[in-house]
């Protein structure tokens, strides 16, 4: 038996980024069911960083983390984790109108995105077809994100602060004695006064195994593939092409292009699987939009993007079990939100509240506790 401080449960960002926080003043345990941590939704990311995506909640916590990733402490790795790419966020003529509203949106907390007229558009990303690009705007300061080594330097520096990472320790039993959960897994059992879920698409199960009601998490399919560059075309300089509508986008990859059909398809907790439906879907909205043809899929792969009911995450105790804290539901933006919230997390494994720099943002406990969910919950404990 393992005893420690705080048990986290899953070594996705979520959890590799609490467990970089918190062993900075406590003894941590990650537990993570695969035979390597990010197996799932942390290793499918599409590796792109926007202020302009998500709940309102979500871009404040994105907005919150930019310093972070921008100027990783020293040591934290060996490269920069953010790269120049920028985001076109394009419309049909019959979009139009959604298109001045999300600009209006965007605007408000991130003033640096711009109305851009459709023939720059085009001039940047010339398979983009005239017929189709009705209106677009411009956000400058989207960016690629090294989704590896943000994960491995806050698990490398988890490790080099004390903290224990185990896979292949999938979690069989949680039980509460007195002050202290005990967790029984596949590579032994652990107890710590405190546990933090970070299970991801498993939030829901890991909680009732706890005997903590579930809070409604949804994991939805996002599905992506890689298609050849356009013959005799350079396209290592342009920026995310993303529609309005979240009907796709597509974006340069390693010399390829990425698309995605942005589906959303309601999905069991599972190891995903890609749909060939969605990917003709995607090449077919690709076509629609742009003169390529897909010809050839070089490879495609799919992901779980888990969504709490109202769309933004999940972060703090539950006021039904003391010592149990919840860090999920990040929808698919746990990536580019993972600094504010495993600072997040962390304050409130040390009984403190949102640190203050994250509430200047505008992020208060009653946007991420589970209290919002379940309003008959009682006052938090940690």
């Amino acid at each position: 038996m393992v005893e420690t401080d705080v048990i986290l449960v899953g070594g996705g960002i979520a959890g590799a980024g609490a467990a970089y926080e918190i062993s900075a003043s406590h003894r941590v345990v990650v537990l993570e069911r695969e035979a390597q941590c990010g197996y799932h939704s942390t290793g499918r990311s599409a590796a792109s960083f926007t202020e302009n995506y998500g709940t309102a909640t979500i871009r404040r916590l994105a907005l919150a983390s930019r310093g972070f990733l921008a100027e990783p402490p020293k040591g934290f790795c060996d490269h920069p984790l953010l790269g120049r790419r920028g985001m076109i966020t394009i419309a049909r003529a019959d979009q139009r109108e959604r298109l001045a509203k999300a600009l209006d949106t965007a605007r408000s907390l991130v003033p640096s995105i711009v109305p851009l007229d459709p023939a720059e558009a085009i001039a940047r990303v010339p398979v983009l077809r005239p017929d189709y690009l009705a209106a677009c705007f411009f956000e400058p300061n989207s960016m690629d994100l090294d989704v590896d080594g943000l994960h491995q330097g806050f698990l490398r520096g988890a490790r080099a602060r004390g903290a224990t990472i185990r896979t292949n320790a999938e979690v069989r039993e949680i039980r509460r004695a007195g002050d202290l959960w005990t967790v029984e897994t596949t590579a032994g059992i652990f107890t710590a006064p405190r546990i933090v879920n970070a299970a991801g698409a498993w939030g829901d199960v890991v909680a009732a195994m706890a005997g903590v009601a579930p809070i409604g998490l949804q994991p939805k399919r996002r599905t992506a593939f890689n298609i050849p560059a356009p013959d005799g075309m350079s396209i290592s300089g342009w920026p995310l092409i993303d529609d309005v509508g979240a009907e796709f986008y597509f974006k340069p990859d390693a010399g390829q292009l990425l698309v995605s059909p942005a589906d959303a398809t309601p999905s069991e907790p599972m190891d995903a699987w890609p749909d060939d439906m969605d990917v003709a879907i995607g090449a077919d909205r690709l076509g629609q939009a742009t003169t390529i043809e897909v010809q050839r899929v070089s490879r495609s792969w799919a992901g779980l993007r888990t969504f709490a009911p109202d769309g933004s995450p999940v972060v703090g105790p539950d006021g039904s079990a003391p010592g149990f804290i919840w860090l999920v539901g990040q929808g698919g933006y746990g990536i580019k939100t993972a600094s504010a919230m495993s600072r997040i997390c962390a304050a409130f494994v040390r009984g403190e509240g949102i640190p203050g720099d994250i509430l200047d943002r505008g992020v208060t406990e009653a946007d991420l506790g589970p209290a919002r969910l379940r309003p008959a919950s009682q006052a938090p404990h940690v």
